[in-house]
């Protein structure tokens, strides 16, 4: 059977599931809408918290970026493990023990101030709408190029099939759906990479081969022969890094402290019936997470080795249909800069399709053109980082269902975390914004409906992100752990831990740190793209790592604010010291 119709039949049933599963488990109380009714066990929490953690980014983008970068994008590894564990040991435990159903809810609770929840809200759409984007792009790169349909037709499939889970069942259908899909998304993501693995070093384990030899017989580690490969066409060594310390470290302190202060992932841990449960499923998802978090690096070797064996100087006319696929998708483009017909990959980067100078005629040989050809140098070929992990299979001659399977579990990583935010972004705006303050007279039912209603809304607007993204996947869910670092992380942490914080502090502190944040990468990604570079940015700084430095002032803020205004009340004060003191009844 091709490929094609392998993968209408692995996403196929894989809908179906979902689908399933949603009609099953659907709905009918807002508890039931907001937290699963906080029955969900542990072992399936920990397997939803990984599926709705590991994203579009984790799953298509991560491993692209490390291909690309090398040791530079360990960046992505060290700040989203690292933060799990942030997550599981300060905040999960305790969040889980005050009993809300959000995170603005903790905020407005806490800091006895609808001020203080409404800036919350307004934090959890700004950090969900730009996630989220990130997630529909993936959806459309997977359809672009498997379903053979442009990538905004993929996205207003995804957004379909998203609407009808999220609207109808709620936490309660998204929990049940979501362990389907990680069950879909790590079996697609580690088969091949098995495969492989075998293949250049004769070791089942992909984490495992990544540090043997090959299985050639040379003698040779993989990674030397890779830096090898790289040498000899011009291009940094991949066990090498190009970042500077101070961005590596910003980079990854955002990435960390975003991810302790998601809105979507910490909502997890009130859906289990226990304190001592919220600790059980955040173990339960690390091991989950670490299964995919330790084959990236691996995926991303074995890559960038077989895109250099099997696609440099490579006859255009003898290409596999594979490549012309993509070429079709606007995710590759070649450019036969010396008129020999093949393809040369090499040190530089060719014009981005994406940008408007990115021509569809067909040159002499029959490629597909960059309509500017002064681009400095002989790379002749230009790759789009979200694809690596999809053509791979394709790129190392793998079966077709191992390709269909990768597809299938593509839109399962992108689907499940984007179900996870547009969750959270509806129950912000029926339970915070409605319930809690516009309307607090309203029936459950009303309210049920105005969550069906907003995550209906965020589905249509997270679709025309997806549309028109403002930078590759990974990039632009980096932007969101930015701004949930800035902005959620400080008041969060000091709210469990500081029975001093108060509300003035926090709204100060949110409100600095989600402002310096967003309009930093706002200057630099859009107002002025031609200055996004070392030279120009605030003590040497990326836009991908200023939140850490957003979240400093975010903390500064609060701390100077704190000093200077009238405590909290007691029973606010009192309250924080029971979320902190352990009880053997939970």
């Amino acid at each position: 059977m091709s490929a094609q119709l392998l993968t209408y039949l692995f996403v196929g049933l894989s809908f179906g599931l979902y689908i399933g599963i949603a009609i099953w488990s659907r709905s009918t109380t807002t508890n039931d809408f907001y937290v699963a009714g906080s029955h969900v066990h542990p072992l399936a929490n920990g397997a939803a918290t990984a599926a709705d953690w590991m994203s579009a980014a984790s799953f298509l983008s991560m491993a692209g970026i490390i291909a690309f970068e090398g040791a530079d994008g360990a960046r992505y590894l060290m700040g989203w493990t690292g933060g799990y564990v942030l997550l599981a040991l300060l905040l999960a435990p305790y969040l889980r023990k005050f009993s809300k159903f959000t995170v603005p809810d903790f905020v407005g609770d806490r800091y006895y101030s609808q001020t203080a929840r409404l800036v919350a809200v307004v934090c959890v759409i700004f950090i969900s709408f730009t996630y989220v984007a990130g997630q529909m792009r993936g959806v459309g790169i997977v359809f672009s190029r498997f379903l053979e349909v442009d990538i905004n037709t993929g996205v207003l499939v995804g957004m379909a099939i998203v609407f009808f889970y999220a609207v109808l069942g709620g936490m309660k259908g998204i929990t049940y759906t979501q362990v389907a899909q990680y069950c879909v998304l790590i079996f697609a993501y580690l088969v091949p990479a098995i495969f492989i693995s075998l293949t250049l070093t004769g070791n089942p384990l992909p984490m495992l081969g990544f540090g043997s030899t090959m299985n050639d017989g040379s003698g040779v580690y993989l990674l030397d022969r890779l830096d090898g490969l790289n040498a000899e066409l011009g291009m940094s060594a991949f066990t090498d890094g190009n970042k500077s310390t101070v961005d590596m470290f910003f980079i990854t302190a955002a990435l960390m402290a975003g991810t302790a202060g998601l809105p979507h992932v910490i909502v997890r841990f009130f859906t289990v019936p226990k304190v001592r449960d919220a600790r059980i499923s955040a173990g339960y998802a690390l091991v989950f997470i670490a299964l995919l978090y330790t084959t990236a690096p691996a995926v991303a070797a074995f890559a960038r080795v077989n895109i250099i064996n099997n696609v440099n100087d490579m006859s255009y006319e003898q290409a596999p249909g594979w490549f012309t696929k993509w070429e079709a998708s606007g995710l590759i483009a070649w450019l036969d800069k010396n008129g020999d017909g093949r393809v040369q990959y090499r040190g530089g980067n060719a014009l981005d399709p994406a940008t408007p100078e990115f021509a569809t005629g067909l040159g002499q040989s029959g490629e597909r053109l960059l309509s500017n050809e002064a681009s400095g140098n002989d790379n002749e070929l230009y790759i789009d980082r979200d694809i690596i992990v999809l053509a791979h299979p394709e790129i190392a001659r793998l079966p077709n269902w191992v390709i269909a399977l990768v597809a299938a579990g593509g839109l399962a990583a992108a689907l499940s975390t984007a179900a996870g935010l547009l969750l959270v972004m509806s129950t912000s705006i029926s339970h915070d914004l409605m319930k809690k303050c516009l309307m607090p007279n309203i029936s459950e039912r009303q309210e049920l409906l105005f969550a069906r209603i907003a995550a209906a809304v965020a589905v249509s607007v997270a679709g025309l992100l997806g549309i028109y993204p403002p930078g590759f996947v990974a990039q632009v869910v980096a932007f969101a752990f930015g701004l949930a670092a800035a902005s959620f992380f400080p008041v969060i942490l000091l709210g469990i831990f500081s029975t001093r914080m108060n509300k003035e502090a926090a709204i100060a502190g949110m409100v600095t740190g989600l402002t310096f944040t967003f309009s930093y990468i706002v200057y630099f990604k859009f107002i002025s793209p031609e200055t996004n570079h070392a030279g120009h940015w605030l003590f040497g700084i990326s836009p991908e790592g200023i939140g850490t430095l957003g979240m400093l002032l975010n903390f500064v803020v609060a701390l100077v604010v704190m000093r200077v205004t009238p405590p909290p009340p007691r029973e606010v004060q009192e309250l924080v010291q029971r979320i902190r003191v352990p009880r053997a009844t939970m």
